[in-house]
């Protein structure tokens, strides 16, 4: 039993896990989504009634357990939830606890999937990201397309026959608390996590032999289609590893990071996106220094995009950071398209650091970031200075300036003369 507002910790969850690991059919499903909060059930299962968007067997049991809970409830109730940092380990959490046979689903056709009954089997279902930034019906929509593939790859497994467990979360909260008294706690939880979120995931490796060649890191990386297909792309690329880098190649002179997802979205059945890096000496510096040449998007191979980012560039020893990089102009570095094609994708990246030569003990070195030391407001703040400073100056110079009378009329004596030389 948990109070209210609990939020479980990793070490909670790894024990309220613990009968998956010890029963005897261990086949487990994990569906991951990239926003989820137990609100989500309640508030669109009332809200648009017929066009409820969970319909699968699993959801609904779920939800009717949840309506129980609220309406036995003497008073308003806040749910207790997972620490969205624990949600964030919970894949190396379940590969710790048993040797599983992990299996990503890809093309959610579970049938032809070749599951041995005597091993234990992992298989993880990355579902498509919620519409970030859209109308609210577009969310309605996501959630109800990912309803639809839970309930066809649990009835898939049960016509088979296949005993499992279900989990279904997230990487991270959708909705916060609206209690006072708890929003405040949650609010610091939440920005302590994102402080940590470096922290969350290892960056994405490509070695050659035993070296590590290129290390690249992003908190969000995501696509957006002819302004409106989302594609996120950082569960894929960085938690369950479901990219192909293959296609990599390192030199001490060119890098490419050739990142190759199949079935990403609907309607987009391969999407590769490469990163062309070089290393060159430079005469005005006289040192060398890696630069991002450009970021190129190849769309069910045929469809090319080529941009140009002529503001990413660090000491070759160092590794290049920036809080933001993508299309927009408001990103400190952007990517700028360099064909037609290029026109109809936008790009968002957030925390971006990446590596492409001299790695060392497979770490990043330290990062150049694309954030000036002069920014516009240390400008603004010396340039106000120095006219504040330069009308003191004027000030006082003027005021040393002034003099005062040595002589005085006597009103019993003459008229005082002064001389015009005076």
């Amino acid at each position: 039993a948990m109070h209210e507002g609990h939020v479980v910790s990793a070490q909670e969850l790894r024990v309220f896990l613990q009968p998956l690991f010890t029963q005897n059919s261990r086949n487990l499903v994990l569906f991951l989504q990239d926003r989820l909060s137990v609100d989500d059930f309640t508030y669109l299962s009332e809200s648009y009634g017929n066009k409820n968007p969970f319909q699968n067997q699993v959801n609904k049991l779920f939800i009717i357990l949840l309506q129980e809970i609220l309406q036995s409830s003497p008073s308003s109730l806040v749910l207790p939830a997972v620490d969205c940092k624990a949600t964030r380990y919970l894949l190396s959490i379940l590969q710790e606890s048993g040797d599983w046979k992990l299996t990503n689903v890809t093309n959610l056709n579970v049938s032809q999937l070749e599951l041995n009954a005597s091993d234990s089997n992992l298989l993880v279902v990355q579902l498509q990201p919620l519409a970030s930034g859209l109308k609210e019906i577009s969310t309605l929509e996501a959630i109800a397309e990912n309803d639809k593939i839970i309930g066809r790859v649990t009835m898939d497994l049960q016509e088979r026959g296949i005993h499992f467990s279900v989990i279904y979360t997230a990487v991270r909260p959708s909705r916060i608390s609206r209690r006072t008294d708890v929003v405040a706690e949650l609010r610091r939880q939440l920005m302590a996590a994102e402080e940590e979120d470096s922290l969350s995931y290892p960056p994405l490796n490509v070695t050659t032999g035993n070296l590590t060649c290129i290390l690249f890191y992003a908190s969000n990386f995501s696509l957006k289609a002819s302004s409106s297909v989302l594609i996120d792309l950082t569960n894929a690329t960085f938690l369950t590893r479901d990219v192909d880098i293959s296609a990599s190649e390192c030199s001490d002179s060119n890098t490419t990071l050739s990142l190759k997802y199949t079935n990403p979205v609907n309607g987009i059945s391969s999407l590769e996106i490469r990163f062309l890096m070089t290393n060159k000496f430079y005469e005005v510096s006289a040192r060398k220094w890696s630069t991002l040449d450009s970021v190129e998007i190849v769309q069910d191979g045929k469809k090319f995009a080529k941009f140009n980012a002529p503001a990413i560039s660090a000491p070759a020893e160092y590794s290049f950071h920036c809080q933001l990089v993508g299309t927009s102009n408001l990103y400190p570095a952007r990517l700028v398209p360099s064909n037609n094609e290029a026109e109809n994708w936008d790009v968002f990246i957030s925390k971006l650091q990446i590596q492409g030569f001299n790695i060392v003990n497979n770490q990043f070195s330290y990062a150049s970031d694309c954030t000036g030391f002069f920014t516009p407001g240390i400008w603004m703040a010396l340039v106000i200075s120095i006219i504040l400073l330069w009308i003191l100056t004027y000030g006082i110079h003027m005021i040393m300036q002034l003099t005062t009378n040595n002589r005085f009329d006597d009103p019993k004596g003459p008229a005082l003369s002064v001389p015009q030389t005076e």
